[in-house]
């Protein structure tokens, strides 16, 4: 199984923003910082937003920040509702045409990885996936790359 990259980039959203706190921050550094296109993080802030994971403050001097504090965010949470499909094989759909349907093993197997997988991200939060500081601040590295298409 592999995150969409919609799902990604919600989670770098987050990190990034769960990094600085209440500084308010913008699509234009986010896409920078992460070198992808602020289009697509245009959608995925507007996602995040409707979900109320993200306030967004518009006008001058406007930009995001996280709506909850980190430890509030669930990870599992936040993957249901970015990742729309989670047939991990085609008998997990409704409309399954596998003729072993029924006598095979494979979809309680693997229903069984994706509880556990659930189970885990359900325990964590966004302020799991931030850098615990030793001694002194550590923050992620986010480094401005040029995005494709941009100066």
């Amino acid at each position: 199984m592999r995150l969409s990259t919609f799902s990604d980039y919600c989670l770098r959203v987050l990190m990034y923003l769960g990094e600085r706190g209440d500084r308010l921050s913008t699509v234009a550094e986010i896409a920078q910082a992460h070198a992808i296109s602020e289009h697509h993080l245009t959608k995925v802030v507007h996602q995040l937003g409707r979900a109320g994971y993200v306030e967004t403050l518009r006008g001058k001097g406007g930009g995001m920040r996280l709506a909850q504090a980190p430890a509030q965010i669930v990870l599992g949470a936040v993957l249901r509702q970015t990742e729309t499909d989670f047939a991990l094989v085609e008998c997990f759909g409704s409309d399954s045409q596998c003729y072993m349907d029924g006598a095979c093993q494979l979809q309680a197997v693997l229903g069984e990885a994706l509880t556990a997988m659930f189970a885990v991200l359900d325990g964590r939060t966004l302020a799991d996936l931030m850098p615990r500081p030793a001694g002194t601040p550590q923050t992620l590295a986010f480094v401005r790359r040029p995005v494709a298409g941009q100066d």
